[in-house]
């Protein structure tokens, strides 16, 4: 019994040898050579660049106070739509004491001037009415009566708006009231109440109440390479996607190259700007990051390979037409002439028919049925 036992074992073991031998045989054996088949098609190629950059309002516009003081109250927040002329903000004058003494100095001298000018009115009426003086004489003492009255008026103006920012006669177009210059939506409001704000002069470019813009006129701000620069002119379309923002797309028109380079990393960009197209109903948010794909190039109706059918070789490309089928199959090298490619399919100007079978890139078969 044992003596069979020990047979059934190093025959099983002769078994397990010899398949193994035959297995990595096998194995070592080279495998045959498959290649994909391609046949020429009409297709529309295009070489397309994509140009990062924002979506941003035409025209942002800073409204900044006329007058120095402190914010007493804002009638606004950012993200408000507001008309052109409507309140922002109110500011309380602070005044400067040296304008304050002389509006007030001012004032008193009027005044001063006034009832002095009304005494000799009345002197002189008198003297009119009883025919001891001229006309012209009484119409040049009337006149200068009322100059020094009218300087009591704008003295007194000009007193008010120094030390509350507006005066009587002009309150409708009060400074301390400080209005939107356009109609547009609030982006940015970045004063709170109780904050000293200063009017622009020389020396500073003055407080910034409120960024107004009108969000429907937007455009799109990128950087392209200085290697692509050269195949864009002003009018091009483009296609606008914006990441927050899957499921949309926009139209834009290219409007500006910016004829100067700017240094990016190393590299020279050109800043570009196109006008974008928004759908109605569509909200679009300032400084959205976005991305414009712009066609460089285009052909149409091409004929076409998928480029990984072509051998580059210096400067020729060929290809390998395919006749025959099974065992008997031949591939015969021939030259074309491309043109246009779009990274994936490139165009064939000459050397190639509609209908001919061309070699693409090889693969590994699992065996020898595989091969076409």
């Amino acid at each position: 019994m044992k003596k069979y036992i020990r047979i059934a074992l190093m025959a099983l073991v002769a078994i397990i040898f010899v398949g193994t031998f035959v297995f990595l045989y096998i194995k070592s054996q080279p495998q045959p050579v498959a290649y994909d088949e391609f046949m020429p098609k009409r297709m529309d190629i295009r070489k397309t660049t994509v140009v990062t950059g924002k979506i941003e309002p035409r025209n942002e516009v800073n409204v900044k106070p006329q007058i120095s003081g402190i914010i007493t109250e804002l009638l606004k927040e950012a993200g408000d739509v507001v008309q052109e002329g409507e309140v922002i903000a109110k500011v309380k004058v602070i005044p400067d004491m040296g304008q304050l003494s002389a509006a007030q100095a001012r004032v008193r001298l009027a005044e001063i001037n006034e009832r002095q000018a009304r005494t000799d009115y009345e002197r002189e009426k008198i003297l009119y009415d009883k025919g001891l003086v001229s006309a012209d004489e009484y119409d040049k003492i009337a006149q200068a009566w009322r100059q020094t009255k009218e300087e009591v008026s704008a003295s007194t103006d000009n007193l008010e708006v120094v030390r509350d920012g507006v005066s009587r006669s002009n309150a409708s177009a009060s400074s301390t009231l400080i209005r939107s210059t356009i109609t547009g939506l609030i982006l940015d409001i970045p004063v709170k109440v109780g904050n000293s704000v200063i009017l622009a002069n020389t020396f500073n470019d003055g407080t910034t109440i409120a960024t107004v813009a009108n969000m429907n006129d937007l455009i799109f701000r990128g950087n392209i390479d200085e290697t692509e620069v050269g195949r864009l002119v002003p009018g091009m379309t483009m296609k606008i996607t914006i990441g927050a923002l899957q499921d949309l797309s926009f139209d834009a028109r290219l409007e500006y190259i910016s004829p100067k380079a700017t240094d990016q990393n190393g590299a020279n960009q050109f800043e570009i700007k196109a006008a974008v197209r928004v759908p109605g109903g569509e909200k679009i948010r300032s400084g959205y990051s976005a991305n414009a794909e712009v066609v460089l190039d285009e052909v149409r109706n091409a004929m076409s390979l998928p480029e990984s059918a072509i051998e580059f070789d210096q400067k020729k490309t060929y290809v390998y037409i395919v006749s025959g089928s099974g065992d008997k199959l031949k591939y015969t090298r021939r030259e074309v002439k491309t043109g246009l490619s779009d990274g994936i399919n490139i165009e064939i100007k000459s050397g190639l028919k509609a209908g001919e079978r061309v070699r693409g890139p090889k693969k590994i078969a699992a065996n020898s049925n595989d091969v076409n």
